[in-house]
């Protein structure tokens, strides 16, 4: 099919259209938004880090006054800290400004130990800036999801004590990690990891003959659990030379419900040598997926059961960022099969990372890549943002193929799209967004991520 440059760039503008960010908080805390103790309504937050490799880390619970805004005074808690439904520790503690830190020393070996001062009322452990209050021994020392149980003791003056506040829950996740022998369909070994930023995974099976990939986690189906999830995170590795499994995309269900397109997600940047299939579900997918589960079944079950299988459809725009995610790249291509000897055009739209804004007058250079050796370069200016350039890759040139963008206005910043072109079997796209970050942008290390919704 031809097309002229006023055909294609209308193309553009149809399938690159601006796409809204879905924002996805509390990994790394969990607040109780409404307690109510001796006529104040409090809110209680949570907050640790996602992993405890790193030696000493720190948990801040703080308790703020929702009419002033302020931290509370002289709060004593109750927490009980749980995890596999095993009580690690339940100690009171004190907080003369409604803040209170606690040093983790996680330790496989010995029994938990708790350094500080205690008071003489409740024995409620305090800590100072000098002298912090401080826990050792094996606490964290596994993934998975871990329950602080609170009750509020005292407020506004230490001696003030409070019977019968009721017991709150926050909930946080600690990484799990956990790797899968599994064979493919010529009974080769292929290693496959799982990463869980909500509860540990169990019962993982692939299916070579479905290409079909199932894995269970626990999970409690009752609202006042669900009401303070925020969101579900939980990442599939394999190997990206495993072609069995590559996919231009990917479907996911769980329960056996059928997930949103944005739930599941392809990363091919954070690991050199691995795919990531992100599922990602926000509170609002949970309950959608509960009330269709409620449709065929009385009871709900004790787990959430995911199913991962391939596409063959492409996703387009497929999107980019440079490293500085000052410019995104949106792109496609049409004819969507690419074949040798047929003429390809690739569209794009030069973005600004921040608004999604197209840019005009933009300088790039566009690249093409096979085997470590450039194959195509030109350079060119979009005046309104959106451009495309043309090429016929000869019968020889098949196999992994790189789209790279360089010299983005001029900045010396750059990105990268991938894609293995095989005609035996079809385009299989990898978005190997090498140096880029690309539409599903997790930084865990500041506890958020950002996804982008196609």
């Amino acid at each position: 099919m031809s097309f002229t440059k006023f055909s294609i760039l209308a193309l553009s503008a149809c399938l690159l259209f601006p796409v809204s960010s879905v924002y996805g908080h509390g990994l790394g805390i969990d607040t109780i938004s409404s307690v109510n103790v001796a006529g104040k309504d409090i809110s209680i937050s949570v907050e640790m880090p996602l992993t405890f490799e790193g030696g000493q880390e720190q948990i801040t619970i703080t308790a703020t006054d929702n009419e002033t805004d302020e931290p509370a005074k002289n709060v004593t808690f109750l927490i009980g800290l749980f995890h596999s439904n095993e009580m690690i520790f339940r100690n009171y503690f004190f907080a003369e400004n409604g803040v209170l830190s606690i040093k983790v020393n996680p330790s496989n070996e010995g029994e938990i130990t708790i350094h500080g001062e205690q008071d003489s009322l409740l024995g409620a452990w305090h800590g100072t800036v000098s002298d912090p209050i401080e826990i050792t021994g094996p606490l964290f020392s596994s993934g998975g999801l871990y329950n602080f149980e609170i009750e509020v003791r005292t407020i506004d003056e230490p001696t003030n004590i409070i019977e019968d506040s009721g017991i709150y829950n926050a909930d946080l996740s600690v990484v799990s990690t956990s790797s899968f022998m599994e064979k493919d369909l010529e009974g080769n070994d292929v290693q496959f990891r799982m990463k869980s930023y909500f509860d540990k995974i169990d019962n993982f099976q692939y299916d070579p003959s479905a290409k079909q990939v199932r894995f269970e986690m626990p999970f409690d189906w009752k609202e006042s659990k669900m009401s303070h999830i925020s969101v579900i995170h939980v990442e599939v590795h394999f190997p990206k030379d495993f072609v069995e499994l590559l996919s231009p995309s990917y479907s996911g269900y769980v329960n056996g419900i059928e997930l949103f397109k944005s739930s599941v997600s392809i990363d091919d940047y954070t690991e050199d040598h691995e795919r990531i299939v992100h599922f990602v579900l926000l509170q609002d997918h949970i309950r959608y997926i509960k009330n269709e589960m409620k449709k065929s079944d009385e009871q709900l079950p004790d787990n959430i059961v995911f199913t991962l299988l391939t596409s063959d459809k492409t996703a387009f725009p497929l999107e980019a960022y440079t490293k500085s995610e000052d410019f995104k790249v949106n792109l496609s291509w049409d004819p969507a099969d690419l074949e040798p000897g047929v003429e390809t055009n690739f569209i794009f739209t030069i973005r600004d990372g921040r608004t999604n804004d197209p840019l005009r007058n933009s300088d790039y250079t566009f690249v093409i890549i096979q085997n470590g050796e450039e194959i195509h370069r030109v350079s060119g200016v979009a005046q309104v943002g959106g451009e495309f350039e043309k090429y016929t890759f000869a019968e020889d040139q098949t196999g992994p193929t790189i789209i790279k963008f360089e010299n983005i206005r001029n900045t010396g910043q750059e990105t990268e799209f991938g894609m293995v072109v095989a005609p035996e079997f079809g385009t299989i796209a990898l978005f190997v967004l090498i140096i880029s970050i690309a539409s599903v942008i997790f930084i865990t290390r500041k506890n958020s991520f950002r996804l982008q919704q196609v």
